[in-house]
C-alpha cells in the first residue's frame, strides 16, 4: 500500500480527520495553527478557515453545518455565513485545558476529550455532547484524550488516553450512551511510538496512528494482535479516517511540531494530509444529530 501526499499543508499539529459521507468531504484541523479545513477530493480543493482559538476536533452536522470542540468548548460553525455559535464550555474553570480529539457515535452524539498544556497529568476528561445539546463527563482523570471508535455491532466503545499507551474497551449502550466495564485490550511498546487517533474498519479491526512512530497500524481488538502496519512519511502521525466514495481510502493527518531538523530533512512533507488505498472498507462515519 502506497501512501500519497494529498495536501502539503505543513500543519503544526494536523488532527481529527472526519469524513462527511453525504457530501463526500473531509474535515480536519490544525490545532496549533488554529485552522479548520474542508477538503473536496473530487475537485482536489482544500478550504481553510483561521480561528482565534485552537480547534481540537470537527464533525459534520446533518443540517449542513459542522460542530467543533475548540479550546473553549463546543461550537457550531456555518461555512456559508462563517458564523461561530457557542454551545457549552464544560471546562470554563480550567483555563489551561483545551479540547483535543473526538468524533460522533452511531447515535449521533459528539464525544470529545480534553488535555492540559503538557498532556501528562490527569487533568482532562472525555465528554459527550448529546443531541439535546447537554454535555456529560464520561471519563475523568484523562491525560491526553485521543482516539475513539465504536464496534460494528454497537456493543463496544474503544478509547485512547495517549500517555497510558493503551487502548481501553468499554461496554457501550447505544440507546443511552452509557459506557461501563473498562478493559485494557492493547498496550503499545514505546519503541513504536505512542497511540494517537484511531478508526475502525468493516471487519472490526482498529487502525491506530503512531505519534513518534511514523506509521499507522491495524489491530485485532479481540486478541490484541497487530495485523499490519503502513509507513507514513512523517514521524508524528496523529489520526486517520476512512473516506472516499467506497470508504476504501484511509486519510491520515500528521504534525510538524516535535519533529527534529534531521527528521524534517528526511520527511519534508511532515504536517501534511496523506491517504492510502486499502484492501478493506472502513466503517461508517457518523454526523452529529443535534
Amino acid at each position: 500500500m502506497t501512501v500519497k501526499l494529498v495536501i502539503n499543508s505543513k500543519s503544526r499539529l494536523g488532527e481529527s480527520p472526519s469524513w462527511d459521507a453525504e457530501k463526500e468531504l473531509l474535515y480536519w484541523v490544525d490545532i496549533q495553527g488554529k485552522k479548520i479545513h474542508r477538503y473536496d477530493p473530487m475537485k482536489h480543493e482544500n478550504h481553510t478557515v483561521e480561528l482565534d482559538q485552537s480547534p481540537g476536533t470537527i464533525v459534520p452536522r446533518e443540517e449542513g453545518e459542522v460542530v467543533l470542540a475548540l479550546e473553549n468548548g463546543f461550537y457550531f460553525y456555518n461555512w456559508i455565513s462563517e458564523h461561530l455559535d457557542p454551545i457549552d464550555d464544560p471546562e470554563e474553570h480550567l483555563p489551561n485545558n483545551r479540547f483535543n480529539d473526538g468524533k460522533c457515535d452511531p447515535a449521533g452524539r459528539f464525544w470529545a476529550g480534553t488535555t492540559d498544556e503538557d498532556g501528562i497529568e490527569p487533568n482532562g476528561a472525555l465528554y459527550c455532547l448529546d443531541t439535546y445539546l447537554n454535555v456529560e463527563e464520561k471519563v475523568s482523570g484523562v491525560r491526553t484524550s485521543n482516539g475513539l471508535a465504536w464496534s460494528n455491532d454497537f456493543s463496544s466503545m474503544y478509547f485512547i488516553d495517549t500517555p497510558t499507551q493503551q487502548v481501553v474497551r468499554y461496554s457501550y449502550n447505544i440507546e443511552t450512551g452509557e459506557i461501563t466495564d473498562p478493559e485494557v485490550i492493547l498496550s503499545f511498546n514505546k519503541e513504536e511510538g505512542i497511540p494517537d487517533g484511531m478508526t475502525i474498519d468493516e471487519e472490526g479491526m482498529l487502525w491506530i496512528a503512531h505519534w513518534g512512530g511514523a506509521k499507522v497500524s491495524r489491530w485485532d481488538p479481540m486478541n490484541g494482535e497487530k495485523i499490519e502496519e503502513i509507513h507514513v512519511p512523517a514521524v508524528n502521525v496523529t489520526s486517520c479516517v476512512f473516506g472516499g466514495k467506497h470508504r476504501d481510502e484511509l486519510f491520515i493527518t500528521t504534525a510538524r511540531v516535535g519533529t527534529s531538523n534531521e527528521d524534517l530533512e528526511k520527511y519534508p512533507h511532515a504536517g501534511g494530509l496523506f491517504k492510502v488505498k486499502t484492501k478493506v472498507k472502513g466503517s461508517l462515519s457518523y454526523p452529529f444529530k443535534g
